[in-house]
């Protein structure tokens, strides 16, 4: 182990990881546009000759033209997270998570170049919907695993997210601040972890928890000027909606540039009285909020800008804003179009792209090459992988997702789909047979009591389900797909089309599961004479009792009742699924088993997952056709960490990947039999269940002891896992200034990529500190036998955290450990380093300190201190607590001044007690209600025994609020 001693002068900048440091050659920050510049110049010529009116158009996601001034029509939010979407067939690489788990920035930023140029690929056409101002990427951190929009970000850690975050919003803009290919946003800001009642959850942020996780997410590529704004999220944080959230003083101070920001969909909507925030009383001080609040563009009421343009001059005409509030917004909006060459009449640089670039042969190929790149090796036993074509004869690839690809929400349409078996049989070619079986159930469905069944429709329109055949021919026929927590999907096999309802009937016409309310779900249950009643499952929620299906009497189509009024059928298995994939597997040299999700059913944006498992149905296939094939390999498709607890045991070979586009099927096939060499990694822990994890709405990482940083539990797979066909040693790491240098040799027969993972942690600290905290990687590919010296960035920020005594970073005089490895999981070399830095000093509680500045706390909740600014803390219940460590009261304190609030009636108490939250009662106040819960007032006691060096307790009663307090 190696020790080296550096010396910490003073932060100058409040910087938390090495993140600057790393993306300096991803995408290196830009001066502000020039006062002097073209672009510049249009905006002010602009803004003097615009109208009021005008002006105020321009405020709405649809601005519509201003002929007289020579403005096009212009759009906020083309949708780009992982490939053009929602606009036609466009090249779809892999999800979000997916992109990530490459740990490749470089790959990463071709994909952005990519999708920005199909964007620009429509710029001639403009179709309804498009527009040069994408909305990607997503940068929410994946903190619970459970999160429904898991696949759309890219991972529980802030340096990793940042870093690809980065590397593709700069693909996206071209690399040319002044000239933009798109202006992409990052969203959602701040804290949105949760779909269950997200316009209604508060997340509560300490400061430590939003400085050092949160917030550098979201700042990389901003302060990068990689992109050019960001979208507020629905949820609220610390009590206030991130829709009012003040964004100039935080993300408009990390870039001299200006930024276009956003709302998310109808946000607006939910703040007034009318909405589900009730945060205002009208439309019209909630838009007034918004812009006060740095947002520019109101994204809501679909096309019609006429509520907003009608709240806003209310606004204006109560005072609530000024027309230099609107200027301010519109400037934001014209530098973005003025950047993209919206104004210039042969586009500007990227003028000349036409449809042509879409789906290009270029653009197959990145998609084939990051499919595969993103592929996680989990588990590889006994060298299970990769498969040797030339020795195979036979080969199994069955499952339910091995002959389908599935597209999710944010997802564009395929322009072509190679599935699992189709890539696997293309790769081994004439010389072998390759057999297959989805593994699900074939079935009738025979109404119980009048004998009729539920038949579909031919052709690709299918038709009305109805119960009419006396026989189950090719028409009654239903292929079940299992998805967990008893829910099913339906596939005619009349037209392979999915069955799903559309006023009020049920059709197979659908090629998937799709739609905002996904309504292709049923559940089947069982009843006491051994028949089933089929529960529709869909995401409506306004459909009350009547969610069974019953056949109408007139016609025996099926249509909604309530369960009194359900059909009762016989189900009659008609293959059964896992009997023909045991079959095939049986028969075979190896078994290929393909399971996973379907993005708009597991998990998906109002939908966060309960189960983290397989689904029951899935998991009794993988285990069916391992007893009959010991030689079988299970490729997972999902978009998140799943419990494979059983297949990590028992299975030898595991692959990992998420959906992952066009070329799926090609890149798992590359991957399979040794084409390329794994090389992706976990982007977040997967633990053995969710037994361990806290509820999903605590935020606080630190005190709930969330993500690698935090969970001290026994885990499936660490933080940074992946496997390689090859073999990998460490060296001894060498310390030098600002940066750790370490070799890495190839000890395999195989070249491969590998990813090299800087870790520290702090061995002393003031505060509870991360067990592990990712400061750096580099991916590097070396032949057998080659070493190279990998070194990583390391600078002294690096190393600091937020101090919440002196509200301000600190690096603490310590001994770190400087860690690197393959994984979280797998260190293997370790170096120690001595900083002589600060030291903490005790608290100072004579000076008036937030009293969201605690050290720890129980029985309460960051709030609002007021509308526009500030976050106090209210207690929940009896027995709250906020405790200040460490606080120097040598002197002897003498007087408690407190800032406090009731809203509720009757009197409450803010006590002061020493050393424990049951400790010596130092002194207490009494706290009169102050009717509102904005209304604040002091309060003083006096105090005894306040002496020394001492942990001290503030208790407040039930419903109290404290913003701030001192004890002299």
């Amino acid at each position: 182990m190696k020790r080296r001693t550096i010396l910490a002068a003073p932060l100058a900048l409040p910087l938390a990881g090495s993140l600057t440091t790393a993306l300096a050659g991803t995408a290196a920050a830009a001066p502000a546009a020039p006062a002097g510049s073209a672009a510049a110049a249009k905006v002010r010529e602009l803004l003097a000759r615009l109208t009021l009116d005008e002006k105020i158009s321009l405020l709405h996601q649809w601005q519509p033209a201003i002929p007289r001034l020579g403005m096009k029509a212009f759009r906020t939010g083309t949708e780009a997270l992982h490939g053009l979407a929602w606009l036609g067939p466009a090249t779809v690489f892999p999800q979000a998570v997916g992109l990530a788990s490459t740990w490749n920035p470089e790959l990463i930023r071709e994909v952005g170049e990519a999708v920005g140029d199909e964007v620009r690929g429509l710029q001639h056409e403009r179709p309804a919907g498009w527009g040069l101002n994408v909305w990607a990427p997503t940068v929410n951190l994946l903190r619970d695993p459970r999160w429904g929009r898991n696949e759309e970000g890219y991972s529980e850690d802030p340096y990793l997210t940042g870093v690809i975050s980065t590397a593709y919003a700069g693909g996206l803009t071209g690399g040319d601040p002044d000239n933009l290919k798109t202006a992409p946003l990052v969203k959602h800001y701040l804290a949105n972890n949760n779909e269950v009642r997200r316009d209604q959850t508060s997340s509560d942020l300490r400061p430590r928890v939003l400085k050092e996780y949160e917030e550098p997410a979201y700042r990389a590529a901003i302060s990068a000027d990689a992109a050019c704004g960001v979208m507020t999220a629905y949820n609220l944080v610390n009590g206030r909606p991130c829709t009012v959230t003040d964004l100039n003083a935080s993300v408009r101070t990390w870039t001299d540039r200006s930024l276009l920001n956003v709302t998310d969909a109808w946000a607006p909507n939910n703040l007034p009285a009318t909405g589900s925030q009730k945060y205002f009383g009208t439309l019209a001080e909630a838009d007034a909020a918004i812009l006060k609040a740095g947002v520019d563009s109101f994204t809501t009421d679909d096309t019609d800008g006429g509520p907003t343009a009608a709240a806003v001059k209310e606004a204006l005409a109560k005072g609530l804003l000024t027309e230099a509030d609107v200027d301010t917004a519109v400037r934001h909006i014209l530098d973005i179009r003025a950047r993209l060459g919206d104004f210039a009449a042969d586009g500007g640089p990227y003028g000349h792209l036409d449809k042509s670039v879409i789906d290009s042969p270029a653009h197959r190929r990145l998609a084939r090459r990051t499919a595969a790149e993103a592929v996680v090796l989990l588990k590889n036993d006994r060298g299970a992988l990769p498969l040797d074509a030339r020795k195979l004869r036979k080969v199994a690839v069955v499952g339910p997702l091995a002959d389908t690809l599935y597209t999710d929400w944010y997802s564009g349409s395929l322009p072509y789909a190679i599935t699992p078996l189709q890539g696997i049989t293309d790769r081994l070619g004439a010389g072998a047979e390759v057999t297959t079986g989805e593994g699900v159930d074939r079935v009738a469905l025979k109404n119980a009591v009048t004998g009729r069944y539920v038949t579909a429709g031919r052709g690709d329109g299918g038709a009305a389900l109805a119960e009419s055949a006396t026989a189950a021919g090719g028409t009654e026929q239903f292929d079940v797909f299992g998805w967990g927590e008893g829910v099913v999907t339906l596939r005619a096999v009349a037209n392979g089309k999915v069955v799903g309802m559309r006023d009020g009937q049920f059709y197979n016409d659908q090629d998937q599961p799709n739609g905002w309310f996904v309504s292709q779900l049923f559940r089947p249950e069982e009843q006491d004479d051994g028949t089933v009643v089929l529960r529709y499952a869909g995401y409506e929620n306004w459909l009350g009792d009547a969610v069974y299906l019953r056949a109408r009497e007139e016609d025996g189509a099926l249509v909604l009742g309530t369960a009194a009024d359900a059909s009762r059928y016989t189900l009659e298995t008609l293959r059964d699924g896992i009997d023909e994939a045991v079959a095939a597997a049986r028969a075979a040299d190896t078994a290929i088993v393909v399971v996973g999700s379907m993005p708009f059913i597991n998990a998906r944006e109002t939908d966060d997952r309960e189960d983290m498992g397989l689904a029951g149905t899935q998991s009794a296939l993988v285990r069916a056709v391992l007893a009959a094939n010991p030689r079988t390999v299970v490729v997972v498709e999902n978009s998140y960490p799943t419990t494979l607890t059983w297949e990590q045991e028992h299975v030898p070979a595991l692959v990992w990947t998420t959906h992952a586009g066009q070329e799926t099927g090609r890149s798992l096939a590359d991957v399979l039999f040794g084409d390329v060499n794994p090389a992706g990694r976990l982007t977040q822990t997967w633990y053995r269940s969710a037994a361990g994890l806290p509820p999903i709405l605590e935020y606080d990482n630190i005190k709930y002891e969330r993500t690698y940083q935090y969970f001290t539990g026994d885990v499936l797979y660490p933080f940074g896992h992946g496997l390689s066909y090859t073999t990998f040693r460490y060296g001894r790491p060498r310390l030098l200034r600002d940066a750790v240098a370490v070799p890495v040799t190839n000890t395999g027969s195989r070249a491969g990529a590998e990813v090299v993972q800087l870790y520290t942690r702090q061995r002393d600290s003031r505060v509870k500190q991360p067990l592990k905290k990712l400061q750096a990687f580099a991916k590097v590919t070396l032949r057998p036998g080659e070493t190279r010296t990998v070194t990583l960035p390391l600078p002294r920020a690096a190393l600091a955290h937020w101090d919440v005594t002196r509200e301000r970073w600190v690096v603490e005089r310590s001994t770190y450990d400087v860690l690197v490895g393959a994984s979280s999981g797998d260190i293997r070399a370790r170096a120690e380093l001595a900083v002589d830095g600060e030291t903490v000093p005790p608290r100072d509680l004579r000076r008036t300190t937030r009293a969201e500045n605690f050290d720890d706390y129980a029985g309460v909740r960051l709030v609002d201190e007021s509308k526009p600014q500030g976050t106090a803390v209210a207690a929940e219940s009896a027995g709250a607590w906020l405790l200040f460590a460490d606080a120097d009261l040598r002197r002897g304190a003498r007087r408690l001044v407190a800032r406090v609030a009731k809203e509720s009636p009757g009197a409450g108490t803010v006590q002061v007690r020493l050393d424990a939250p049951d400790g010596p009662v130092a002194g207490g106040a009494e706290v009169r209600s102050t009717g509102s819960r904005y209304a604040y007032e002091e309060v003083t006691a006096v105090l005894r025994g306040a002496a020394g060096r001492r942990d001290v307790y503030l208790v407040p009663g039930e419903g109290v609020r404290i913003a701030d307090f001192s004890l002299s």
